[in-house]
């Protein structure tokens, strides 16, 4: 089975679905991972009930965390944000299926990290957005 989602992250760092910006967008956040160099960025489209209509990350690192980004991005359209709030890492890693080493895990939770700032509106992403409650 792992090397299934193995594929699936292979295939969505090489063409990801969700990768752009969107201009205009609602909600805008990029953060970095200074360990290893990933950038992330996730721009939403909001509706008058709080969903998501249109999602997209932008960005480079390796293919744990552009997949993760794209996956993200993909399962969050349609959600409320309240929805967006209760995400976890354990969401992320369901959405990759592979267990990840600490360095990998924070690959992994880099677009988590962004998606919560953005939502939460705050002026910087803390490590403390994507632990489980």
């Amino acid at each position: 089975m792992d090397d299934l989602y193995r594929e699936i992250i292979i295939e969505r760092n090489r063409s990801p679905l969700y990768k752009g910006t969107l201009e205009p967008h609602d909600i805008t956040f990029e953060d970095e991972n200074p360990l290893c160099g990933d950038v992330i960025r996730i721009d939403l489209r909001i509706d008058e009930n709080d969903k998501v209509t249109e999602a997209l990350f932008s960005g480079h690192g390796c293919a744990i965390s552009q997949a993760s980004a794209d996956l993200l991005v993909e399962s969050i359209i349609g959600k409320g944000v309240d929805e967006i709030k209760a995400l976890t890492k354990a969401d992320i890693l369901d959405l990759l299926g592979i267990e990840l080493g600490a360095v990998r895990l924070k690959c992994a939770l880099l677009s988590l990290k962004v998606l919560k700032a953005g939502i939460y509106g705050l002026n910087e992403a803390s490590d403390s957005l994507v632990e489980d409650a």
